[in-house]
């Protein structure tokens, strides 16, 4: 258990300064005549092997591009036939990452022949302008992804491409992948050095297998640190988890192709990874999106764990501070821990035991959006925001690292014949408001329901007159976008219907004041349930709801008639 992050104001100055002036140097050296001349030798002898990447690629996306439109991000770039995406302003920063760390070149290749010349072309162009260096292009975050692709096309490439084509290809990726190794933070090590590990077994001669040696010692003294013992990633992010499994795979194949065994580090990482991704699996077979995550899509999680030896053994019910409950048709998510610290924190959220629930085999409730505590599944009391996100100096030198989030979480998990609940709390709200958050999920298996209690439980602080004034609070369920909300008459009850699903979940409550309200999140929007209340700090709150299928409420109404 972690406490709150408190830091006195300005405690990050110096941390920030001592990064900043370490990256300004790194950047200097990485851009200078001899780094580069140094990262570029010894020349590698052209691709051997061919890394096979296990994540599914889409042709349509290569198809695009053949007629003229890169589809990156969200957001679409056209260049014509055989145009030049590298010679024109990108519509969007996140395009532009997804553009330079080579995103489209699976899907280009996939095409098929066609494809593979003009991703040729594309990659030759890209050389051309910035092989050298670029602060933007050849950023660690950016490099690590386009080294990874580059490594499993290679031989695709180099089959359409002279001698001097394919011998400059190869030095661009060697050199690329020595630089990777020393640059970047404690966040990112293991994906660097598995990128750069994936370089060097696709490298053919001497120069390949020095590099390779060389990324997976690097790879092994990262994933301890970043693959914890449960298989949990160490940003608490299920979808990093799913990726580091992605690039494991892909470097054990290179490397039994090679007729090498990877390290033990690696092995055993791989088989903690894939009983991560088993447990954040959900009934739709995409992931449950936690702490600044996304949830993927069913094919791709499927294709890692078609890897997965011990694909048949059951998942875990509670793993890297998240606890799961499924009756027949529910699955509840429940996150019982403290976001990730530090530089792991860049991405992560304060919504302490925010919840996703899948009803039905359909996404109903999300655990969040957004990075603040009004985002997430979850009590919020008073106005202010839970946490901050680091900003200005200090955030564009250390990353947006959240900090003054992390409370002291508790959780005790209880199983009976047909039941099975959690009953959790959070410190957060003592510092400020005297209150801890007490929040009971019950699943019972039979009735195949899912019954909960929030409670905003006062502290001896706040007795006496202190205690008497009244603190608004709001308990926030995150809709998944498409699931339409209906509160009825009474105003004890909401009709949630996903798409697709023409019966719907009802949530009933005895909150006093509920609203259905738009959530403003990135991308497609969304609504979001706010059951809104007002009590005296020193008589604390509680609020108590049920989810269940409405088909089985309407049957219970005509037994009951």
């Amino acid at each position: 258990m972690a406490g709150p992050d408190f830091s006195l104001p300005g405690a990050r100055l110096a941390p920030a300064l001592v990064a900043a002036a370490g990256r300004a140097l790194s950047e200097e050296w990485r851009a200078s005549e001899p780094h580069r001349w140094a990262a570029g030798r010894p020349r590698p002898d052209g691709f051997g092997v061919q890394p096979r990447d296990f994540r599914p690629s889409d042709p349509e996306i290569g198809r695009r591009i053949l007629n003229g439109a890169f589809v990156l991000a969200g957001q679409t770039l056209a260049v014509g036939l055989r145009g030049d995406p590298w010679d024109r302003a990108s519509p969007s920063r996140p395009f532009a990452v997804a553009l330079h760390r080579f995103d489209w070149l699976p899907d280009l290749i996939a095409e098929g022949p066609e494809g593979a010349s003009e991703a040729l072309r594309l990659t030759l162009d890209w050389r051309r302008v910035f092989g050298r260096w670029n602060a933007f292009s050849w950023a660690p975050e950016v490099m690590a992804r386009r080294v990874f692709n580059l490594a499993c096309a290679g031989a695709t490439l180099a089959a359409r491409a002279s001698e001097a084509e394919t011998a400059g290809i190869a030095a661009l990726l060697a050199r690329q992948a020595r630089d990777l190794l020393g640059a970047g933070g404690i966040e990112t090590a293991a994906e660097r050095a598995a990128c750069a590990a994936v370089a060097g077994a696709a490298l053919r001669g001497p120069p390949g297998r020095k590099l390779l040696d060389k990324a997976l010692a690097a790879l092994s003294r990262a994933l301890p640190v970043t693959v914890l013992a449960d298989g949990g990633h160490a940003t608490r992010r299920p979808d990093l988890a799913l990726s580091l499994l992605f690039d494991l795979q892909t470097l054990d194949e290179a490397m039994i192709q090679r007729g090498l065994a990877a390290p033990d580090a690696v092995h055993r990482a791989i088989d903690r990874l894939a009983g991560a991704v088993r447990f954040f699996t959900q009934a739709d077979g995409a992931l449950a999106a936690f702490q600044g995550g996304e949830p993927g899509d069913a094919v791709t999680v499927a294709a890692a764990r078609a890897q997965d030896e011990a694909g048949d053994r059951p998942a875990p019910l509670e793993l890297g501070g998240y606890h799961r409950l499924d009756a027949r048709d529910l699955q509840l998510v429940a996150d019982a821990g403290t976001p990730a610290p530090g530089p792991w924190s860049t991405a992560a959220c304060a919504q302490p035991l925010t919840i996703a629930v899948i009803a039905g085999g359909r996404r109903l409730i999300d655990a969040g959006w957004g990075r603040s505590i009004a985002g997430g599944s979850t009590i919020q009391v008073g106005e202010r925001p839970f946490g901050r996100v680091l900003d200005g100096f200090a955030g564009r030198a250390l990353g947006p690292r959240l900090v003054d989030g992390r409370p002291v979480v508790e959780a005790l998990r209880h199983e009976a014949p047909g039941a099975m609940w959690l009953d959790l709390a959070h410190r957060g709200w003592l510092a400020r408001y005297g209150l801890l958050h007490q929040r009971r999920l019950y699943v019972d298996i039979h009735e195949n329901e899912l019954r909960g209690e929030d409670r905003l439980t006062p502290t001896a602080r706040v007795q006496g007159p202190d205690g008497r004034h009244f603190v608004p609070y709001a308990l926030r369920f995150q809709l998944h976008p498409g699931v339409q909300a209906l509160v009825s008459q009474d105003r004890r009850s909401v009709l949630l219907r996903p798409e697709g699903d023409p019966g719907g979940w009802v949530l009933r409550n005895d909150s006093l004041d509920i609203e259905v309200e738009g959530a403003a999140r990135p991308g497609r929007p969304g609504l979001q349930l706010v059951l809104h209340g007002q009590r005296r700090a020193d008589s604390g709150a509680r609020v108590r709801w049920k989810l269940s299928h409405a088909a089985a409420r309407v049957d219970a109404g005509r037994v009951g008639a």
